[in-house]
């Protein structure tokens, strides 16, 4: 028969430690936009929400990795925690420029960690919130204590400047968050899946591989059927949030703030009425001032809350991401604390 395997048995609780956030110094207007797109700021607004987003230095300055150290440090300042005593770095991004090596394990090099487990996750606008899962869960079994988890993108360098339907959406950003041991449940089961039939919602066009075999062609690019990712997410997203309250075991009533991924101010405001959302609970719009930063999207939107007061560490929360694949996730969790100012 051979050895017996064994496992350990306890499963413990978890919470994000801390929060740490990466904004691009430049703020780009949409009237700066229209000066490359077929737009107006009335239109971008009105359909949008977003008044203005944040672009990074030109490459290679401000990149990924860039972004993502600093936002890690500041969760990790938040947390107390040393890079040393991280376990597993996840760096959850669509647009890190290098297929190998991978961007977590230059990042935890970079942050002085020591060689801990490392890996990217690549699931588009749900990233953090499948990272986050994955963390969670990690740290619940035991296979870790304390992970840090990055979601991050810079958009500028997927979307063609001249693109209407993706170049006024998307800006840059990183934001951080150190997952370990809790007292209490700080972080719910996660629910998550995907639609791949709808894939070519979000695509990108042509792929690397055909681009080098034919550079004539027009570069790769980010495409977005925005009218099918709208219909998706406003009328499907609406039934994954109860699913996630059901999981965790949390009534809609109890909810003190709603974080949906950063997409679009109007699919947020259909999401909100199709789970009866409690009139005065904040609902994030970082979008407003951001964009949608993809991957990045969720923790600066939960930074801008704690921020400014909204709502405070500790917090109830349901997380909401969803984007290319066609893919979601989302989790109930208490709201981390803020590196001091």
């Amino acid at each position: 028969m051979g050895a017996v395997i064994t496992n350990s048995t306890e499963i413990r609780n978890t919470a994000m430690l801390g929060l740490g956030v990466h904004r691009p110094e430049r703020v780009v207007t949409n009237e700066e936009i229209c000066q490359s797109i077929d737009s107006t700021d009335e239109w971008i607004q009105s359909r949008t929400g977003i008044k203005e987003r944040r672009f990074a230095k030109a490459y290679p300055e401000e990149s990924v990795l860039d972004m993502s150290e600093s936002a890690a440090r500041s969760a990790l300042a938040a947390a107390g925690v040393e890079p040393a005593e991280l376990d597993v770095v996840i760096l959850a991004t669509s647009t890190y420029p290098m297929q190998t090596p991978q961007g977590a394990a230059i990042l935890a090099d970079m942050l002085g960690a020591g060689g801990p487990s490392a890996f990217d996750v690549a699931a588009g606008c749900a990233g953090f919130c499948y990272a986050l899962g994955v963390a969670s869960d990690l740290v619940r079994a035991g296979t870790a204590n304390k992970v840090l988890v990055v979601g991050v993108d810079r958009m500028t360098d997927s979307t063609e400047p001249t693109d209407r339907s993706v170049r006024a959406i998307f800006g840059d950003g990183a934001g951080a968050v150190v997952v370990g041991v809790s007292d209490e449940v700080g972080i719910s089961s996660t629910v998550w899946g995907s639609d791949g039939a709808q894939g070519r919602s979000i695509r990108q066009e042509p792929d690397w591989v055909g681009f080098a075999l034919n550079p004539e062609q027009k570069r790769p690019w980010i495409i977005m059927e925005g009218t099918a990712v709208f219909r998706w997410a406003a009328f499907e997203m609406g039934k994954i949030a109860k699913t996630v309250l059901d999981r965790a075991g949390v009534r809609i009533d109890q909810i003190d703030a709603f974080v949906p991924h950063q997409a679009n101010l109007r699919i947020n405001d259909v999401i909100v009425r199709s789970i009866d959302l409690p009139e005065g609970v904040p609902v994030a719009d970082d979008i407003i001032e951001t964009g949608n930063t993809s991957a990045a999207s969720i923790p600066l939107a939960m930074e801008k809350m704690l921020r400014t007061g909204q709502v405070q560490p500790g917090a109830t929360a349901l997380l909401l991401g969803f984007g290319a694949g066609l893919s979601y996730a989302g989790q109930v969790v208490k709201m981390p604390v803020l590196a001091a100012s």
